[in-house]
């Protein structure tokens, strides 16, 4: 199966690291140009740039804040002047902050769900704008593709970390509301949410005496690799997955099963 993003053109926010690098990379790879978000670390976003024009496509680096409005609608008004239009979003960037409960400030509230949920709800308000805007381009069967990134942890509670968790949970409700709001103007709008993969954010779970513990969480034996998720994106955002609307397609190795229960608990 030959999965192609030929012509089209996506804007993917944390673009310049762990899964949003991936599914950067697998785009390109299917014919897409890409314009990648990033908040720090403008080396990484330049290498991706390399590759993927290495790659014959184009790609342009944005640094902003997802957010802040005003660095969404930069974000969005760039792609559209430098490449023409905006196909899909992959609404990506996201962070971590955690504290328990007594601990829990207001500013690392804030701060979470102010890029976690706030800034995909500005994502994907903008993207549906400009596709509407632009109307049908013939690139896909849908006029516009909407990717919201979550979290297995939108399902599973994850105590200590009550900011990241609620931002996931609201990220998963708020994908679904708007899947059912455009999908009659024939805009995809689906979500990942990913378990345990191999990235920055998750590194200090997989040092030491902490993966054999981490590995007994997950059924299938293995943490996942940033790949994995792209791979998925890639599907979600092709017309393969045309009559897939308003799914959260978990990518967990089976950590939402409960594996606690699998020997009756």
């Amino acid at each position: 199966m030959d999965v192609r993003l030929d012509t089209q053109i996506a804007i993917v926010t944390g673009g310049n690291s762990g899964l949003g690098r991936a599914t950067a990379l697998q785009f390109a790879e299917a014919g897409a140009d890409v314009v990648i978000d990033y908040h720090s670390e403008e080396d990484k976003a330049d290498e991706v740039v390399r590759i993927i024009e290495g790659m014959g496509r184009k790609c342009i680096a944005v640094q902003g804040d997802m957010s802040k409005e005003a660095n969404v609608e930069t974000l969005f008004k760039t792609t559209v002047d430098k490449l023409g239009a905006v196909d899909i979003l992959v609404a990506n960037a996201g962070i971590q902050n955690d504290a328990p409960i007594g601990d829990m400030t207001l500013e690392k509230w804030n701060n979470v769900i102010g890029v976690n949920l706030t800034g995909q709800f500005m994502c994907a308000r903008a993207a549906i704008r400009q596709f509407r805007k632009q109307g049908d381009r013939k690139v896909s069967r849908s006029i516009g593709k909407i990717i919201c990134m979550s979290s297995c942890h939108q399902l599973i509670p994850w105590g200590g970390h009550v900011n990241y968790a609620t931002s996931k949970g609201g990220i998963a409700m708020m994908m679904k509301t708007l899947a059912q709001e455009v999908a009659g103007e024939k805009i995809r709008i689906n979500g990942i949410a990913p378990g345990a993969i191999k990235t920055a954010i998750n590194e200090k779970a997989m040092e030491g005496d902490a993966l054999p513990k981490l590995l007994k969480l997950i059924p299938y034996g293995r943490v996942g690799e940033p790949e994995d998720v792209g791979y998925l994106a890639l599907f979600l955002a092709s017309d393969f997955a045309d009559y897939v609307v308003g799914s959260s397609m978990f990518i967990d190795g089976g950590m939402t099963l409960y594996p606690g229960f699998q020997d009756n608990g």
